[in-house]
């Protein structure tokens, strides 16, 4: 793809990092198939290709508005486009740039104004968004059952192994999860243990894909930086890895390295972080995991943080299968389920669409069990399931029954 970029892109290092993005496009139309957005309202700028224009557009002088906030809005950041993508376009980078330049030029009203701000201030918090849902789960009984259905209920989290191995690895708690479901890591705590690796938990906070998914790169950068220096003495301690137990926040730290590059104080450490960040999936899958599935029938739901963002489609199902569970074919697996992460806030209507559907092909055989590895999945898919939904750690422990 030919670009002029305007003046004022041309001396910027985000411009040139969009340039160099937009550059590898050879307009294919591959990515239009796998767009959960165009796949649903069949409109071109609602597929990759549609906002690689608009985006390019921006970047080259053209007037932009609400039509072009709207489209980028719309977008999930599931990535699917670059995994279709034979070019290798790193699409996902260039909304994020799009995004935050549109936000500069198209002021929103002061509803959607608050709305993002009061999203980025609670969901990012642990101790405030624990507040919020404890008042949730208090009014739980007095609240319609269709609204029940939104609050979770409260969840233990169990023993957390003391560390006594000479292997260790970091367990950041992340945000939201350890209000909703603390027992996520500590039965990945406990399995490691049993396999002679210790797992260290740290509360540091969000992981900044909130922030930097709703145009706000610099608070993004902030958290970064801070889970950095909250890290740092662990890594500089020995810690093997820095296990993430949400394929999102997974996929964001391995992009610290990237994203933190000009930084001078923090480049050499950011891009440390994020080559010793791990899946689970990539740790357990070279322990000698004790068959316990007993031929139970699960529909594994992958996240596209875990298929699009870290690339590791088919490693969950294949520690499942060795592990003695039956795995259900699931259709359209690369289909977003429509939480990515505020997407089912900002855009209810897209989200519940693609809820409707995901949930509709995870129960098309029956299955005893949905099992997904990321939270924001987990939740928004309880909230219309009938089959029980967990993550596929507490699977290796005890599957519930």
């Amino acid at each position: 793809m030919q670009t002029r970029l305007a003046p004022e892109f041309q001396n910027s290092a985000e411009g040139r990092e969009a340039d160099a993005i937009l550059r590898s496009c050879v307009h294919c139309g591959f990515c239009t198939a796998v767009c959960p957005t165009y796949n649903l309202l069949g409109d071109e700028l609602d597929s990759p290709r549609g906002r690689i224009y608009l985006i390019k557009g921006l970047l080259e002088g053209a007037e932009v508005g609400v039509e072009t906030q709207r489209h980028l809005d719309r977008c999930l950041t599931c990535r699917a486009c670059e995994t279709a993508c034979p070019s290798g376009v790193q699409f996902a980078r260039l909304a994020d740039i799009g995004r935050a330049e549109v936000e500069k030029r198209v002021p929103r009203p002061l509803p959607q104004r608050m709305t993002r701000y009061l999203l980025r201030w609670v969901i990012t918090s642990t101790p405030r968004f624990s507040i919020l849902l404890g008042a949730g789960r208090l009014l739980r009984p007095l609240l319609p059952q269709r609204l029940q259905r939104l609050v979770p209920i409260a969840k233990s989290a169990g023993a957390w192994p003391a560390p006594r191995h000479a292997r260790r690895v970091l367990v950041p708690a992340g945000c939201v999860q350890p209000a909703l479901e603390p027992g996520i890591d500590s039965a990945l705590a406990r399995l490691l243990d049993r396999h002679g690796i210790s797992a260290v938990h740290i509360a540091s906070g969000c992981c900044g894909a909130v922030s930097q998914h709703l145009a706000a790169p610099d608070e993004a950068l902030q958290r970064m930086r801070a889970n950095i220096d909250a890290w740092w003495p662990h890594v500089e301690n020995g810690a093997e890895a820095i296990v993430e137990t949400s394929s999102a926040c997974g996929v964001m730290v391995r992009e610290y390295g990237h994203l933190l590059r000009r930084d001078s104080d923090y480049a050499e450490k950011a891009a440390r972080i994020s080559a010793l960040c791990r899946d689970p999936a990539e740790l357990l899958a070279a322990l000698p995991l004790a068959p316990l599935g007993k031929g139970r029938r699960i529909a594994f739901q992958a996240p596209c943080s875990l298929q699009n963002g870290l690339r590791l489609e088919g490693r969950v199902e294949g520690i499942l299968h060795g592990v003695g569970f039956e795995l259900l074919p699931v259709e359209e697996p690369a289909m977003c389920c429509g939480s990515a992460g505020t997407y089912s806030v900002l855009q209810p209507a897209l989200s519940s669409a693609l809820l409707t559907r995901k949930l509709g092909n995870l129960g098309k055989y029956t299955p005893e069990l949905i099992a997904t590895a990321n939270i924001g999945c987990l939740a928004y898919l309880q909230r219309g399931s009938k089959v029980p939904v967990v993550h596929w750690l507490e699977l290796l422990e005890a599957p519930p029954r």
